[in-house]
Formats: structure tokens, C-alpha cells, sequence
């Protein structure tokens, strides 16, 4: 069964000169383990297909399926309840709690899940990133780079089916932006996540399987690859 499947997916919003049509019949098939790459232009519809695909938003036509899930069918709510535990994000921002420590903004998506085992896993995740030694410091006494292998830590932890990365190395230099991308794809095979990666870099596109470019709201035509 494909982890996420778009069927028909359009997304419109209202502007000041009426409905502006951000995606159109938007058609993906995305395997499980895979590492697939949506590039394109400022503007179009990058983070907005990673939403939809996400459950974060809602498209206005067609279907999105999380393992065979139609989101259509589940409200807010619902969607949230599907993703947890199934889905993990890594951000531009990291979205960590600043006055949390390291090893607490890890723990915290598997305490919401009320696992046993929160405190060892959490551990084992920072460790995974090579963050042992800073998981008593407080999120904003760590660098960007540290900041953003702890949201890679807490994105994995919970061992998600799928993990959407939306510009995880923008806001990093080149050496840890680097390492940001070396680690993600370690974890996406050792863990077998499916990866979806939005970004603007095409060295970075370059290591996933298949790169998906995003034109005026649709995928060029042979921009999915293998």
C-alpha cells in the first residue's frame, strides 16, 4: 500500500480579484521508505502540497490518503489523530519550547502519547543525533545547528511513517546545513520514514529518489523521477 496518495488535489483560495488557484490536479503515489524532493519557484505551491499531504489543510477538490486513510472523511480532529505517531515535521524554524531542554522537547511528543518508555527513547534519540551531552541545556542555549538536530530528535522519536521536512537547512550555514541533510537521510534509511523534503536546494534534491518540481500550481511534466 503507498504511505500518501493525491488524487485530483486543487487548492484555491479567496484574493482581492476573486479565487486564485494555488495547486490543480495535483496526482502523487508516494511508497513507503522513499525520499522524494518538491522543488520549484517561490510561489509555487511547495509548502502548500506539503500541507495538504500533511492533513494540515484541506484541499478544495480532490483526496489525500495517509496509508490508505482518506483525509476527506475526518475532521481537524480527526486528521490530528491520525497523524500522531504516523507523521513527524522538521521545519525552516525548529519549533522548539525555548525555555524546555533538549531531552524535554524530545520527550514531550511521547508523553502526549503516553509512553511508557519516554524517557529512555527520548535518550536513545538524542543519541541518534550525537546530542547526548546537551540534553540538559535549554533549546535556546543550543546553536541552530544543535536546535535543529534536537527538532530531528523529536521528529523521530515517535517513529513516524512519514516525515515531512519543509527547508530544514534554510536557516543554517552550509557546514551545518550539511550535516542537518547527512542526518536526515541516515535516519530515513535506518528507520525506513518515508521522507518528503521541500526545498529550494538542488544538491540536496539531488540524494533523495525522486524529485517532484512544482510549476504555476502543477508538476512539470517529467519532473517526477526515479
Amino acid at each position: 500500500m503507498p504511505v500518501l496518495e493525491s488524487r485530483n488535489v486543487t487548492k484555491q483560495v479567496n484574493s482581492p480579484d476573486g479565487p486564485l488557484t494555488i495547486l490543480e490536479n495535483i496526482d502523487l503515489t508516494i511508497e513507503p521508505g522513499e525520499a522524494v524532493a518538491i522543488t520549484g519557484p517561490s510561489g509555487s505551491g511547495k509548502s502548500t502540497l506539503l500541507a495538504l499531504l500533511a492533513g494540515l489543510d484541506v484541499p478544495s477538490q480532490g483526496e489525500v490518503r495517509l496509508e490508505g486513510q482518506p483525509f476527506s472523511q475526518l475532521d481537524e480532529d480527526g486528521r490530528a489523530r491520525a497523524r500522531a505517531g504516523r507523521v513527524g515535521f522538521v521545519f525552516q524554524s525548529f519549533h522548539l519550547i525555548p525555555s524546555m531542554t533538549a531531552l524535554e522537547n524530545v520527550r514531550l511528543p511521547l508523553e502526549i502519547a503516553n509512553e511508557p518508555q519516554a524517557q529512555e527513547r527520548a535518550k536513545a534519540a538524542l543519541a541518534d543525533v550525537g546530542l547526548s551531552a546537551r540534553s540538559r541545556y535549554l533549546a535556546k542555549q543550543l546553536s541552530g545547528g544543535e536546535q535543529q538536530r534536537v527538532a530531528l530528535a523529536r521528529a523521530f522519536v515517535t517513529r513516524p511513517s512519514v516525515l515531512f521536512a519543509d527547508e530544514p537547512t534554510g536557516n543554517l550555514d552550509t557546514a551545518n546545513g550539511g550535516r542537518i541533510a547527512d542526518l536526515l537521510f541516515e535516519l530515513n534509511r535506518t528507520y525506513g520514514t518515508t521522507l518528503i523534503l521541500v526545498t529550494h536546494e538542488l544538491a540536496l534534491a539531488k540524494r533523495c529518489d525522486r524529485t517532484i518540481e512544482l510549476v504555476g500550481g502543477g508538476i512539470r511534466s517529467g519532473a517526477s523521477t526515479t
